[in-house]
């Protein structure tokens, strides 16, 4: 890999965008060129600022056709969710002549998505640019990692990657939206995860299928909920006793007749719950049955009050902020974790 500067620009700057846009600012290896924001309050401010380091000269904007017509080498895109009009901002970038790392999605290749992967496909042809939909899970932790790990078993039976968030002591915005607090019955009738979403972590799935010289044949969900024992209080807001407390999804991808890949999301709020899924710290674990087994749990430094962060979000951030320079070099098209090998990013070792 070179060791020219990249110029890139920051699209968003919520948790995810701020912790790509900090690394950004510190990294001697990138020249931040652009901001994106959509809060009105964040226009016309350093982006420094923004993210609490020193004063950079680049200014947040929320002019989307001026970011669009800046020279960079790549966008790193992470808007709150990807619809079909930030999918044609995506496809706008791209044939503009900037590559895209997109942890907002979507995540290719995948066989659920074909239309999607012809329009960049189509956007990288005319910019002769990159894609490169990456996170921590659906990403990292869901492919890369298990496939990493699968080279210290000698047979590998199951895949279980799980993961595992206390919204009480870890609180997200979209813990409502989730659905929780609902009636049970309510939401286990009209899951706010459908039973389809696993679609979108599909491209991690058959990474490790084909990574292991196999192919999916189906994928089958199950969904349950626990209840509230009580009213229980979170960051943003408060569930009461006998709605939802709890939520388990599983995702199992089966191979040749018995399951390979096994997907757990255990979200719960607090411990008193009925049932109480006894699964441990904050963290994704990823299990591998087969000979040796073997249990490895991804999760952050223990804090001055001795627990341990859930880093999801910052994760995912920085997952695509340190492909940028990979993703800059890579060919033209759609880029997976495979496309880009061993990623080798520079400027990360420096005096804090």
């Amino acid at each position: 890999m070179s060791e020219k500067k990249y110029r890139v620009i920051q699209w968003a700057t919520g948790v995810v965008g701020s912790a790509a846009l900090k690394h950004f600012i510190q990294n001697p290896v990138i020249d931040l060129v652009g901001v994106l924001v959509f809060n009105p309050e964040k226009v016309g401010r350093d982006a420094g600022d923004l993210v609490g380091l020193p004063k950079t000269g680049v200014f947040a904007t929320d002019d989307q056709e001026a970011i669009i017509a800046m020279d960079a080498d790549c966008v790193l895109f992470s808007p709150l969710n990807m619809a079909d009009t930030t999918l044609d901002l995506v496809c706008r970038l791209l044939a503009s002549g900037k590559n895209v790392v997109s942890p907002a999605g979507p995540f290719l290749p995948n066989k659920w998505f074909p239309d999607i992967a012809a329009q960049i496909e189509a956007a990288c042809a005319t910019g002769g640019t990159s894609f490169h939909g990456c996170g921590i899970h659906p990403g990292f932790s869901g492919d890369i990692l298990p496939l990493t790990l699968v080279r210290l078993c000698d047979r590998i039976d199951c895949i279980e990657i799980t993961e595992i968030i206390d919204k009480v002591r870890n609180p997200m915005v979209y813990t409502e939206v989730m659905g929780f607090g609902l009636d049970p019955e309510e939401l286990l009738a009209n899951p706010r995860r459908s039973p389809n979403t696993y679609r979108y972590f599909y491209a991690s799935m058959d990474m490790i299928a084909k990574g292991l010289g196999k192919e999916i044949d189906e994928v089958t969900v199950k969904f349950e909920v626990s209840r509230a024992l009580k009213d229980i209080t979170h960051g943003f807001g408060e569930v009461k006793a006998g709605t939802v407390g709890g939520q388990h999804y599983e995702w199992t991808a089966w191979v040749d007749g018995e399951p390979l890949i096994v997907y757990h999301f255990y979200w719960q709020l607090g411990a008193d719950l009925d049932p109480l899924w006894e699964v441990g710290e904050d963290c994704y674990r990823v299990r591998i049955k087969g000979d040796p087994g073997l249990e490895v749990k991804l999760m952050g430094l223990e804090g001055g009050d001795g627990r341990r962060p859930f880093l999801g979000l910052p994760w995912t951030g920085l997952v695509g902020a340190t492909a940028v320079q990979a993703v800059c070099e890579a060919r033209p098209g759609v880029v997976s974790h495979i496309d880009l090998g061993v990623v080798r990013p520079h400027g990360m070792v420096r005096r804090s």
